[in-house]
């Protein structure tokens, strides 16, 4: 039980964190149980104990209420594990913790290393895209059955598959996170790849392949994206747009005003009429002000359906994939939306950044961590881009070594 309690506490326990489970031991033994059962009703105590259901850093006894410490090695390996494995601390962590020496630089870059490279990452894969890329919406997803005939479940697993594969691709290969936009690569099975037009690929087992020659490039153009960022009926320039602000370009429109209809969710919505509904929604003052900066990188899209299907008509009509930002900058289709993230990759790494350290340390972000995230950015730079920099340095930064001591 205290080998036990040791792993489930995730550090050093003593006579007082014990005794209540032998009690427990002893009850579950009385009127001649068996060792099991015994065993059964520690495990339990273990189990409901505040040690193992929650997460609470140990304050210096002779901190100030609103006064900043910096965690000790057990929390900070607490912490870094269920950061990049969402689980408790392995027999190394822990023990190196114990020590005392976790902290040093040396000693955390290799640990940083070694379970960024353990299968338990996938863990960062499958929570942090599903929350960062809205994943999670993939499963629940229900486009219209009978305007998008060609989808069924092997192509919304696919989906799913091919954006996780690429984010354990460029986790565990140590990629730049420019990857991100510009990657000319996938991953693909049989079904996915007669979707995106990708020849000679045979098989249910994904693969790797090139995307030469395609339209498709980095996770924009990947069907996972596209379809959660489009209606049941039809695709959504606005809702892409939006995306694209909050999630890469860190720079979140407001809510519409209340007096403002929405656009009509049909499927007779066509790409066409569309744009035109849109541009006489920007007549308005009060709704141009968000959609100038909305609907160009939106429309850059309109060359993908609602379930991320390439097209060049819609309708009869020929797709417009064009438009300009209120600065004048074009942006025209997926290649040219790539190329206005990629000429303000200062946005992009700097959102990244602040979309990890949130999953990373499990608040919202306020105005004094900018800075923070500032010298993240500029390491990551530093560095070509590679995604353990920015790991190293989200590790690394205040927010992540630093509590501060609650008031009362």
């Amino acid at each position: 039980l205290t080998m036990l309690a040791r792993r489930a506490y995730r550090g050093l326990v003593t006579a007082r964190d014990i005794d209540p489970l032998m009690t427990l031991f002893a009850e579950g033994r009385a009127d001649g149980e068996s060792f099991e059962h015994g065993i059964e009703m520690g495990l339990s105590g273990v189990l409901v104990a505040p040690r193992f259901l929650f997460r609470a850093p140990v304050v210096p006894d002779e901190g100030r209420p609103g006064e900043v410490y910096r965690l000790s090695d057990l929390d900070l390996a607490s912490r870094l594990s269920f950061f990049l494995w969402s689980s408790i601390p392995d027999e190394e962590l822990l023990s190196l913790a114990e020590e005392g020496v976790l902290s040093e630089p040396r000693v955390l870059d290799g640990q940083i290393a070694r379970m960024i490279a353990d299968p338990k990452s996938w863990a960062l894969v499958k929570n942090f895209g599903g929350q960062w890329l809205h994943l999670r919406n993939v499963a629940d997803w229900a486009p219209d059955p009978e305007r998008y005939r060609g989808f069924d479940e092997s192509l919304r697993y696919a989906f799913q598959q091919e954006t996780e594969l690429f984010l354990e691709h460029l986790i565990r290969e140590d990629r730049s996170v420019l990857d991100l936009i510009n990657a000319d690569y996938t991953f693909v099975n049989e079904r996915l790849a007669n979707f995106y037009g990708i020849d000679g690929v045979e098989g249910g087992y994904f693969r790797r392949v090139s995307l030469a020659g395609t339209n498709r490039g980095g996770v924009l153009t990947q069907g996972s994206v596209l379809m959660v960022t489009s209606y049941p009926t039809r695709t959504s320039p606005v809702l892409r747009g939006k995306w694209v602000l909050e999630n890469l370009l860190g720079a979140p429109p407001p809510p519409p005003p209340p007096d403002v209809p929405a656009l009509a969710d049909v499927a007779e919505t066509s790409a066409v009429s569309l744009r035109e509904a849109l541009e006489q929604h920007r007549a308005s003052t009060a709704c141009s002000v968000c959609h100038a900066r909305l609907d160009p990188l939106g429309f850059a899209l309109e060359g993908f359906d609602a379930v991320g299907r390439f097209r060049t008509a819609d309708d009869g009509m020929s797709i417009d994939d064009s438009g300009a930002l209120p600065d004048g900058t074009r942006v025209d289709g997926p290649s040219g939306l790539r190329d206005v993230l990629l000429a303000r990759r200062v946005e992009v790494v700097e959102t990244l950044a602040e979309k990890l350290l949130t999953y990373a340390i499990g608040r919202g972000l306020e105005a004094t961590d900018r800075p923070a995230l500032r010298e993240i950015r500029r390491r990551v730079e530093s560095e070509d881009y590679r995604f353990s920099t920015l790991v190293e340095g989200i590790v690394d930064s205040v927010p992540f070594r630093m509590r501060r001591i609650p008031e009362g």
